[in-house]
């Protein structure tokens, strides 16, 4: 049986990743307040796996998911992209008329924003997570609260669904990242590598990136996302979180070679195959 380590409780979308990701298996979910708990678990126990999110379609990306794994010295051995969609849902003996407070994780508010502006009289509360939403309003019986969460979190709490698919744009994607200590990366890792997470600091000179981005061009290396994060302590400096895909692992690896030496540090995050859109 597989220890996943997750952000949210059963039936938010982290879980529906990792049962999807590890479809056919045996898994048992270590359910995680935040991120940071994530890679607690993951350190208590080195057999723990963390599945996490780490960008979204319309949210962009989670910006601290970067620096936490880096700082982890985890490995990515593998993503998932899962389609994102939300519902409306309340204590099953109510309805529209009762409701005066929705409560949601903020990345799900913002991603159903134009529903929410259709609705001006209902507050908007944050909460830590989507299905932990739900979970709490059954249990305190939330007279007037609706949350916005998964199908499958209100099926899991009982909670009776008012509108489904309430998210702004139904191209809503959100890949997880599947990370894990280093000494069980390879088991994990596939056979089919086509996809690399890195990072690295450059010295602040003129060109120092175009003359990086120029060798993966002439290597054929795919630039998939590239994000600067500030280097604390370290004015106008910046670490910069790449994804690249390719088809020759080989010419990945020249690649990686020659950029090296431009670089001031250059770390391999993980190397993976590429995971598909799923709806």
């Amino acid at each position: 049986m597989r220890k996943i380590a997750i952000q949210g409780t059963l039936g938010s979308f982290h879980d529906i990743a990792a049962h999807k990701y590890f479809e056919g298996e045996e898994i048992k979910l270590i359910c995680c307040a935040t991120f940071e708990d994530v890679f607690a678990a993951m350190k208590k126990d080195s057999l723990t796996i963390g599945m996490l999110a780490i960008e979204n379609t319309i949210a962009g990306s989670l910006l601290q998911n970067n620096e936490l794994l880096r700082q982890s010295g985890a490995k990515i051995v593998g993503e998932y992209k899962l389609r994102i969609s939300h519902c409306f849902v309340c204590l099953p003996e109510e309805d529209w008329e009762d409701i005066t407070e929705v409560n949601s994780h903020p990345i799900a508010l913002m991603q159903c924003r134009d529903f929410l502006n259709h609705h001006p009289k209902i507050k908007v509360v944050e909460t830590e997570d989507t299905a932990l939403s739900a979970e709490m309003i059954k249990e305190q019986n939330l007279k007037g609260h609706a949350a916005i969460c998964s199908h499958a979190a209100a099926e899991r709490y009982g909670m009776k669904i008012l509108q489904e698919g309430i998210e702004t744009n139904k191209h809503n994607f959100t890949r997880f990242l599947v990370v894990t200590d280093p000494w069980q990366a390879d088991e994990m890792q596939s056979q089919n590598i086509n996809k690399a997470s890195v990072v690295f600091t450059l010295p602040h000179t003129e060109g120092s990136l175009s003359q990086v981005l120029s060798i993966l061009s002439f290597y054929h290396i795919n630039l998939t996302k590239i994000q600067s994060l500030p280097i604390i302590g370290r004015e106008w400096e910046y670490q910069f979180y790449v994804d690249v895909a390719f088809a020759d692992h080989l010419r990945y690896k020249q690649a990686i070679a020659a950029i090296t030496p431009l670089t001031k540090e250059l770390k391999t995050l993980g190397e993976y195959a590429e995971g598909k859109s799923t709806l």
